[in-house]
Parts: C-alpha cells; structure tokens; sequence
C-alpha cells in the first residue's frame, strides 16, 4: 500500500515540476525532483527561509519556485552539498554552508543512509530501515556542528521568515541550537517522527511542548505518512510565533 502511496505523489510531484524551467532543470540535469509537496505551507508572505538540513536542495528549490524568500542552507553532506551548490550556482539569494546546526561547536558523526536524506547525527534504528526499505546505514563520517548564530546574525533574518528543519531525529538539539534567533521567525516548518526511527530521537510531541514554551503553536499537518494500520510515522509540522 505504502509502494502505491509513493508512486502516486511522485506522479503528482513530477507533473507540477514539469510545469517549471528551472525545475526541469534540476530534474534533467541533477536528477533531482523538487519538494513541491511542501508548497501549501509555503504559501505565505516569506523572504527569508533557512533550510537546515537541505539536502541537494529540494525544498529551496521548492521554495524558489513559490516564494521570493532569500535562503541561507545548511547541509553537512559533502556531495549533497555540492550538487545542492551546483544548481544554486547563478542564484546569488541562496547561500550554503556545508554544517550541520547543533546545540554546540563540535565534530560529528554523522550516520549514513543508502538513501543520503535518511543520513542522520543519530544511530539510524531498525525501525527506520522497517518502514521505509533501503535507508540503513552504511557508514559513518566527522562532520562540523554549530549553532546557528555561528552562521549568521538576526540581522541576517529579514522578516516574515520561516526556519525549516529535516534532520531526521536530531530535531530537538538543532532547535536548542537556533534559539537565540528563534524570536526572529514567523514560522517552524519541521519534519516530525511519531515513532523512534532513530535511536533516543525525541518525538512529534517533545517537539510540540518545547516550541510551545518559546512561544510557537501548531499551525499546520502536512505530508503524513502511515503504516499499514493507520497510524502516522512521520509528518510535517508547521508552527507560527504567537504573542500573549
């Protein structure tokens, strides 16, 4: 049923890229298909995104595509860095630093997958590799953490803005380390686990509590996907700064 679920969003996915150059492009010539799954919580007034955790950049390319926003990227992957860089070449509104955002100044290791987006700062655990075949680890590299204002400043931050993070478990230490600049977006777009994918990862509602705290609401369901029972696995979680 899942295999059925994934074929038809990626049908769906391929004809709205096929709609745009410069996803075409991507597509084409770096094999990469856009994240146009995420374009009902981008649309809003945006112009900065920073995209932790981007991969070979399928949601900046995304976010291209349905807002003006600036984007400044983070991915400690060397090759998904570099493809990431190579389709952003001409584009001087996006930036990439190839790190990882962490709670403090380190080297890391960082887990691989046979699917690199499933790479993770955390152990990838069987239940990972259960639901979703042919993301086990491989291996592992050192990468650089930091925080984030180890990158950038608030003034860096032009608002509305919109901080996104697919870290794969790590969600929780990455947002202790964006939390002195946390105030200064408008909007959390965060990939969330329902169940433990990789080991001692925090949950969809650990996630929930802590951005409530620092005043964030649950604003937005997206990308749900389910087991064979019903249950949700993962989704995206969308969060807007509220005031008292």
């Amino acid at each position: 049923m899942r295999f059925f679920s994934c074929l038809k969003l990626r049908i769906h996915k391929l004809r709205i890229v096929f709609n745009y150059p410069t996803l075409r492009r991507a597509l084409f010539f770096h094999r990469i298909l856009a994240g146009v799954e995420h374009k009902t919580a981008l649309n809003r007034p945006i112009s900065t995104i920073v995209d932790i955790g981007a991969n070979r950049g399928q949601f900046s390319l995304a976010a291209k595509i349905f807002t003006d926003a600036n984007i400044i990227a983070f991915e400690p992957l060397p090759i998904a860095a570099g493809i990431f860089r190579k389709i952003f070449s001409h584009d001087p509104s996006v930036t990439l630093f190839n790190a990882a955002i962490g709670n403090c100044h380190e080297r890391m290791k960082l887990h691989l997958s046979a699917r690199d987006d499933s790479s993770s700062l955390l152990e990838i655990g069987d239940a990972q590799s259960n639901y979703f075949p042919g993301t086990h680890e491989i291996g592992s590299i050192e990468v650089d953490v930091g925080t984030l204002d180890d990158f950038m400043t608030k003034e860096d931050i032009i608002r509305p803005a919109l901080l996104k993070l697919d870290v794969q478990g790590f969600e929780l230490q990455a947002l202790d380390g964006c939390q002195n600049l946390l105030e200064n977006f408008d909007y959390i777009y965060c990939e969330c686990s329902f169940v433990e994918l990789y080991k001692n990862q925090k949950l969809a509602g650990d996630v929930i509590l802590y951005l409530g705290k620092l005043g964030f609401r649950l604003s937005g369901l997206y990308n749900l996907s389910n087991d064979r029972n019903g249950n949700c696995i993962q989704a995206d979680l969308l969060f807007t700064q509220f005031s008292d």
